[in-house]
């Protein structure tokens, strides 16, 4: 199959486009589909759900539970730090007044 796009207007390549972009959404969708009974079958066959294999979680885009902090401000325990990220002000300057970073650990 073979479609000559010079010859089509932009008003012409815009459907295509949305129709393309609609296929495309579709075949993800049964592709999708397709694996999930795969990966069912395949559990099927040593005796489990996939639902015990995976914990429940099937998707995979369930919400991250937060870092737990590792660090407070000795002059406002309000305010943590997981250790991850960029370093909050508070940080910087504890450091910076010759604190060590041992001295702010929970």
């Amino acid at each position: 199959m073979s479609i000559d796009l010079s010859s089509m207007s932009r008003s012409e390549l815009v459907e295509l486009k949305s129709q393309i972009d609609a296929a495309i959404k579709s075949a993800e969708i049964r592709e999708r589909q397709e694996a999930l009974k795969a990966a069912e079958a395949a559990a099927a066959k040593y005796g489990f759900a996939l639902e015990e294999i995976t914990g429940g979680n099937q998707r995979g885009g369930g919400k991250k539970q937060k870092a737990a902090a590792k660090y407070r401000n000795p002059n406002n325990p309000e305010e943590t730090w997981s250790g991850r990220g960029r370093k909050p002000h508070w940080v910087h300057a504890a450091l910076t007044a010759g604190m060590d970073i041992s001295d702010l650990e929970i």
